[in-house]
């Protein structure tokens, strides 16, 4: 690389090089650092937390360390191509937002600064059903985002109908449902500080803003917001959710819809059979099951037993460019970003946002040319090898 190319990196390594003075942190683990200083001990365990001890959620990261990119030197090309192409349409990027809800507890202007960043990027972002602002809200605030929405299917279907309806309306090309929370974990971190950020009016941006769930409740949501958000944990837990409901959602909407949570071969292809168009491979970034296996594990086994044109997509320990290259090797059609832009959101609202996404996005274009690789659609499992042989 040489400080005439134009690339992704190039650019990248430009624009930090060229700054004066104060400097964003670089390193995620400087950025990790920096808002677990910045929050209080509810937020930060909300953020940070997992399941149990832990296990899941630090099996994600690890995951990768078990894998190592083989480069073929002699072999870089001058330029890449980055993008990737799902349910027909082209993404600039292969790096998705993943649904995070309570995004107010990280910074004051929360989902909005996290869709600006997403939009000046070129980003997808996935809006959380647990979002603080209403889904009309973030599309017409930020005008040109690509926008998906995130089902929490609660336990009352007119109200989960109305939500897929007002998604559609607004915009969302995708629908991902998330079904591997049909009821919370074990989370530790939360029980220790007895924190519920929807009990402090974070969350519930949707929910008070819709017709049904205004009329379930029987009150005015705007002047009693903590009371609002005890009645939408209320609607939340949906343990009795099975398979045959998936038809119903399919009659409800014509968008694309990628089922999230799964994590074994036979989950991901009866969803296909039901009518579904693709996954999201998933453990909830370790926030369910303690001790479950790692996404990208999970995510090798998936792929394996699904046809090539599926979309399978992977959610969980994604921190650096090389995790990016791993996991398209090993057969994901995107990946998504979720805690690193916590962090930056925390630290620096959208800027910080962009910050992070900016320097992942390099990193995985310098991985990519370093590898010898033109474009990340392009990789497969032959440039990599198993740590333990």
């Amino acid at each position: 690389m040489t400080f005439t190319d134009q690339s992704v990196s190039a650019r990248r390594w430009r624009e930090l090089l060229s700054r004066p003075g104060f400097s964003w942190p670089v390193s995620i683990e400087d950025w990790a650092q920096a808002a677990s200083v910045k929050l209080a001990a509810g937020p930060r365990g909300y953020i940070f937390g997992g399941a149990g001890a832990g296990a899941t959620r630090d099996a994600n990261t690890e995951a990768f360390s078990r894998w190592r990119i083989v480069p073929r030197v002699l072999a870089t090309p001058a330029t890449r191509d980055l993008s990737v192409t799902i349910f027909g349409q082209e993404y600039a990027s292969p790096l998705f937002l993943a649904p995070l809800g309570v995004l107010t507890i990280a910074h004051r202007e929360g989902d909005l600064a996290v869709a600006a960043a997403a939009r000046d990027l070129g980003m997808t972002m996935i809006v959380s059903t647990a979002g603080s602002v209403p889904m009309e809200t973030v599309m017409s605030k930020t005008p040109g985002l690509s926008g998906w929405f995130q089902l929490y299917w609660v336990n009352n279907r007119d109200l989960t109908a109305s939500f897929v309806g007002r998604a559609e309306a607004a915009g969302y090309g995708v629908l991902v449902v998330t079904v591997d929370t049909p009821m919370l974990g074990w989370r530790e971190a939360d029980l220790a500080s007895a924190y519920s950020p929807f009990a402090d009016g974070h969350g519930i941006g949707h929910f008070i803003t819709d017709p049904v769930f205004r009329q379930l409740i029987g009150f005015d949501p705007d002047t009693n917001l903590p009371r609002a958000g005890e009645e939408m944990m209320k609607l939340f837990a949906n343990p009795g959710l099975v398979w045959e409901d998936l038809q119903w959602l399919r009659s409800l909407t014509g968008m694309p819809i990628l089922l999230k949570g799964v994590l074994h071969p036979d989950d991901a292809a009866r969803a296909l059979d039901l009518g579904l168009d693709g996954v999201i491979v998933s453990n909830h970034g370790g926030r369910q099951v303690d001790g479950c296996v790692a996404a990208l594990d999970a995510l090798v086994t998936i792929r394996e037993h699904l046809p090539a044109e599926v979309p399978v997509l992977l959610d969980g320990g994604i921190r650096r460019g090389p995790d990016v290259v791993k996991a398209m090797a090993l057969g994901a059609t995107a990946v998504l970003v979720g805690r690193p832009y916590a962090y930056g959101l925390t630290v620096g609202g959208r800027q910080g946002v962009h910050e992070v996404l900016s320097n992942l996005l390099a990193d995985t274009d310098s991985v990519l040319a370093l590898s010898g690789r033109q474009s990340i659609t392009g990789l497969d499992p032959s440039m990599l090898s198993s740590a333990h042989g």
